[in-house]
């Protein structure tokens, strides 16, 4: 593994566990078993090191989710789809995964939320765009595009976590489940 690389997994796994600000610089050189000079090199700063981990995993997670919202007049099958591509990133990333959902809870002005408000607005409208093409189909969805976004997004996140802790697995069954759930609101 390069030192990039190396710097990046440390510092996943030491935000992830303890949060962003209770993570200092030496202690991610540290583990890294490298120097601040060298984390410097490649990231700037630590909000720098910070911005290129969301990069990394949030460029993979909402491309999938924009693949997967692709709307082609099943919206039953689309949901399905960006479920799927949730609980599928999060079963291959649960580290960061846990990183994200905890930046996402910080205070809005701290410098972790600033820097994933961006990732997780592109997939609110991601999915809020969905709503607004399957609109045409369904005529009572019409103005409720961003609760419906909301509420799957919330939906999605709430069960991840779940599974984060051992709740549940994130798989075909919950996949069911969950769609069942929200379709039977959104549908009436």
């Amino acid at each position: 593994m390069d030192n990039r690389s190396r710097i990046l997994d440390c510092a996943l796994r030491l935000f992830a566990s303890r949060g962003y600000d209770a993570v200092g610089v030496q202690e991610i050189v540290d583990a890294a078993g490298i120097t601040k000079p060298t984390l410097y090199h490649y990231f700037g700063s630590k909000q720098g090191l910070l911005d290129a981990l969301l990069e990394e995993y949030f460029g993979q997670l909402n491309a999938s989710i924009r693949e997967a919202a692709v709307y082609s007049g099943d919206l039953s099958l689309t949901l399905a789809k960006i479920v799927t591509a949730f609980f599928h990133f999060a079963n291959q990333h649960p580290t960061f995964y846990r990183l994200e959902l905890a930046l996402w809870f910080t205070p809005p002005d701290s410098t972790p939320h600033q820097a994933v408000a961006r990732w997780n607005q592109d997939q609110y409208e991601t999915v809020e765009g969905l709503f607004q093409q399957a609109a045409v189909d369904h005529g009572n969805m019409r103005g409720r595009h961003r609760a419906y976004a909301v509420s799957l997004i919330g939906a999605i996140n709430s069960y991840i976590a779940l599974g984060l802790n051992g709740y549940t697995k994130l798989d075909e069954p919950l996949i069911v489940q969950a769609l069942h759930q929200f379709q039977y609101g959104i549908y009436s």
